[in-house]
């Protein structure tokens, strides 16, 4: 009688910690976008008037695929967009104004037995979040 509960609490347990891992995962990629834009945008962007929005192609199959190229999310975490935005901050730096990028990814998580809830009516229960990560521009 008890092992059905056992079972689907082991069942939970096991795809929540799935969830939480490719979450994690997901922080780790934007990271690495970050990283990677602060490194290939030209140091003196600020000045010369350039952007970063050509390199959201790029940014999207970073955070997509994770920086060892391969695809970790279980399905029910989707990554909706990718944006990249640039800040020129004035002050004593050594280069003023400093560059500085931000990337943020727009992920949708359904939860792993979202059909459990729809045995009562209820709709797939789903949470939007962002995630966004800073790096000053050291350029090329």
């Amino acid at each position: 009688m008890m092992l059905p509960i056992m079972i689907l609490l082991f069942a939970v347990t096991i795809e929540g910690g799935r969830m939480f891992w490719s979450y994690q995962a997901a922080i780790s990629d934007v990271r690495d976008a970050a990283r990677y834009l602060a490194r290939v945008a030209p140091g003196d962007i600020c000045t010369s008037g350039g952007s970063v929005a050509g390199y959201t192609s790029d940014l999207e199959n970073i955070v997509r695929t994770g920086a060892s190229g391969y695809g970790i999310f279980p399905a029910g975490l989707a990554v909706t967009g990718v944006t990249a935005t640039l800040t020129c901050t004035s002050g004593n730096y050594r280069v003023s104004p400093a560059p500085v990028v931000e990337v943020t990814a727009s992920l949708t998580i359904t939860f792993p037995f979202a059909d459990v809830f729809t045995f009562n009516g209820t709709a797939r229960p789903t949470i939007t979040t962002e995630i966004s990560d800073q790096s000053k521009v050291f350029g090329t």
